[in-house]
């Protein structure tokens, strides 16, 4: 390889990581991957290509075009880009619009264009999809040695996104698990302790008159006060905490399915959700202990599990309400602390209920959480 176009290459590579692992916005990321594919191909087009459900490829990025916005431009599952994406093994023709294997998939907004080069992106285990670039028809092919550079670079900046995403996956797991433990402690302790000392100062104020003073009673009243709306704002700051969303969801069905929403990101797949029964006028403390229950439960499966498919049902049975999360993983591996477990546990005993806990490497792990709509805390 040639030495300056080696240290470009380094140099390229290097920013994207750098970039990808800081936690930079993933767009902003790659528009830099295809700007820098694109000059190091020396290609008048550039585009970045996501895989799809379908086998299809959609432009996710661009960095050249001039008379057309490529960006979301959805390429054929019988296109070489996806047959590219999918087989890992990267193609180059001097003019994909008269080459037999290219031809009969060109969209016509890429026609204009002759040489013709695409790499896999990403990794064996997560195929992303391609990276592609483009010469107009009147250029010269794209050499071996650029093909080989182009496949180089893509699967370096393809890994150190897949790194980046997991590493985003891991904080994110860190966020959500540090703020359900501030919302435990301010909820299990810090109002208890404001709790207890209104109740000693509200006794305190109705002792007879003869033996406090009516200005002392009154400054005791006060305090009292102060001390159900200190309780008010720190159990606001609880639901904001276990809702960070502006708006809060309009009833528990919506907050199950944001929580939902969250573990789709972390495990990379959608757990399946069955809610059979109406379940709007769920109490508001019941309702925000299932919520935190049920981000526990996920968040368990999501460090632990490794597993492929999780399903989420809630039930309304009479006055009794169940969460129940299933888990096709490895079970619960021995050594594993299990304070995760002990919280979901505690939670519905504080309601009045109970938490079962069914696991084994063969099956996976149940969870059923069960608490009496009546209880109140």
């Amino acid at each position: 390889m040639d030495p300056t176009l080696a240290a470009r290459t380094l140099t390229a590579s290097t920013e994207i990581a750098t970039a990808a692992l800081s936690g930079r916005d993933p767009d902003a990321v790659l528009d830099l991957v295809v700007r820098a594919a694109a000059e190091l191909a020396e290609a008048d087009l550039g585009l970045v290509m996501a895989g799809s459900g379908d086998g299809s490829l959609v432009v996710e990025a661009a960095y050249g075009a001039r008379d057309f916005d490529p960006v979301g431009l959805v390429l054929s599952p019988r296109s070489s880009a996806a047959r590219v994406a999918r087989g890992g093994v990267p193609i180059v023709t001097d003019d994909m619009v008269t080459d037999p294997r290219t031809a009969p998939y060109v969209p016509a907004e890429l026609r204009g264009f002759g040489p013709f080069a695409a790499a896999p992106f990403g990794t064996r285990e997560s195929r992303l999809g391609a990276l592609t670039v483009y010469r107009r028809r009147s250029g010269k092919p794209f050499m071996r040695g650029t093909v080989e550079v182009l496949t180089a670079f893509a699967a370096q900046a393809g890994l150190v996104l897949v790194l980046a995403d997991g590493a985003n996956a891991r904080q994110r797991v860190g966020v959500y698990e540090e703020r359900e433990r501030l919302a435990r402690d301010l909820h299990d302790v810090i109002v208890q302790r404001l709790y207890a000392a209104g109740m000693q100062l509200d006794l305190l104020a109705r002792r007879p008159a003869k033996k406090l003073a009516k200005a002392d009673a009154a400054r005791l009243g006060d305090a009292v006060d102060q001390l159900d709306a200190a309780i008010a704002d720190v159990r606001a700051v609880v639901r904001t905490l276990r809702n960070p969303d502006p708006e809060e969801p309009a009833d528990l069905a919506d907050s199950v399915r944001a929580e939902i929403a969250i573990a789709r990101e972390l495990l990379g797949f959608e757990p399946s959700f069955d809610l059979p029964d109406d379940i709007r006028d769920v109490p508001v403390v019941v309702a925000d202990h299932t919520r935190a229950a049920l981000r526990e439960a996920l968040s368990n499966v999501v460090r632990h599990a490794g597993a492929l498919r999780v399903a989420v049902r809630l039930r309304r049975d009479k006055d009794v309400l169940r969460l129940t999360v299933a888990d096709d993983g490895c079970g619960i591996p021995q050594g594993v602390t299990q304070r995760g477990l002990k919280n979901l546990r505690e939670r519905a005993e504080k309601l009045g209920g109970r938490c079962d806990v069914r696991s084994s490497p063969r099956s996976g792990t149940t969870v059923v959480w069960e608490v009496p709509l009546g209880q109140r805390v």
